[in-house]
């Protein structure tokens, strides 16, 4: 991965974006996409889109989307002693939450920490993980009235972690999940306006709201209405030592994108996925999904009268955590994947299942 392309993954995975607060993020990721694209468009809710107009003679239309928003905290009470209690923001995992630094978004970012109490004065033999709405932050108010004049109910909260470059071409930050989809979108839309050059139209899509219900999704979906939609997610690794037995696949971090079959996805996709990384000269991976993706190929697939779609994963390790991991092997090869895509989209078309 070159310097620029580097540098704008990190400003991304260094810019917070809780689902519902995505501003700051969506600024970064447009201010990039607007280099490539032949225009950026925001919705009222935050979602953006950059185009690549391919030929005028084609009406064949992609879509490659990631998701800008993380999981995190919000406000919901501050006591009369000054500590605030939280809920949660999308999935976030009350395992590991306690003694972490973290930043409360109020009008000026509030530095705090959520509270753990010191394993001296704990019963460690009967311990239980108390549930996010029981734990608090605590940012050093003297009482009530310090707090309220610092933060208020509804303000967002993020952990506060730094982007570190792990062995050889690991990299861990909290937000990957999904800061390297918003990422590859881009890139997508890179490849087509300054290399592939598509007859297909091109869409790079950065929604908000995927993690608590992929709600960016459905409200792009049903206004770009483009002829196929790929989701670009993150998707469990499952090489680390102690995942379930019943949980261990194949998916293995540094060995390609994942390419999800079955429910949601759509085979003429699928094959076109495949097909491309033939073309590219990139290793895939395969993964089933039985019922749902759990992306926001879940939201495309059942707008207006069904866009065709598909989910492609970025292998992760320790989802939703601030030490989330991925190989940057793995970002290069969905970048050149979706630009030998798009490339190909015109020639794959129509994507509909012959029956």
């Amino acid at each position: 991965m070159d310097d620029t392309r580097r540098e704008f993954l990190t400003e991304l995975l260094t810019t917070p974006s809780p689902s519902g607060f995505e501003t700051s993020g969506q600024r970064v990721w447009v201010k990039y996409a607007q280099q490539f694209a032949d225009e950026v468009s925001t919705d009222a809710y935050g979602n953006a889109v950059a185009v690549y107009n391919g030929d005028p003679t084609c009406d064949v239309s992609i879509a490659f989307a990631g998701h800008a928003d993380e999981i995190g905290y919000i406000i919901r009470d501050i006591t009369d002693d000054g500590y605030l209690r939280i809920n949660r923001i999308g999935g976030a995992d009350r395992t590991v939450s306690k003694g972490q630094h973290v930043t409360v978004h109020a009008e000026t970012p509030v530095a705090g920490v959520i509270g753990q109490t010191a394993i001296h004065l704990r019963d460690t033999g009967s311990e239980s993980y108390d549930d996010i709405d029981e734990q608090f932050v605590d940012i050093g108010a003297e009482d009530g009235d310090d707090a309220h004049s610092r933060v208020e109910v509804g303000d967002p909260v993020t952990v506060e972690t730094r982007v570190r470059s792990l062995a050889d071409t690991r990299l861990a930050a909290r937000a990957l999940d999904n800061r390297v989809g918003t990422w590859a979108a881009a890139e997508a839309l890179r490849a087509a306006a300054t290399r592939t050059q598509p007859d297909a139209t091109v869409y790079a899509v950065s929604t908000v709201q995927e993690e608590v219900g992929v709600q960016g999704a459905k409200m792009v979906g049903f206004d770009l209405d483009p002829d196929a939609a790929v989701a670009i997610d993150v998707t469990h690794a499952t090489d680390n030592p102690d995942i379930p037995g019943n949980s261990a696949g194949p998916v293995e971090l540094g060995s390609g994108p994942v390419v999800t079959r079955g429910s949601v996805n759509h085979p003429t996709l699928v094959t076109l996925a495949r097909d491309a990384a033939d073309t590219a000269e990139v290793d895939i991976q395969l993964q089933a999904a039985g019922s749902r993706t759990g992306t926001d190929a879940d939201a495309f697939y059942t707008s207006r009268s069904g866009i065709p779609a598909l989910n492609i994963g970025i292998p992760n390790r320790y989802m939703h955590t601030p030490v989330e991991v991925v190989d940057t092997t793995d970002l290069d090869a969905i970048a050149s994947l979706t630009g030998a895509m798009a490339a190909s989209a015109d020639d794959a078309a129509p994507f509909k299942l012959d029956i």
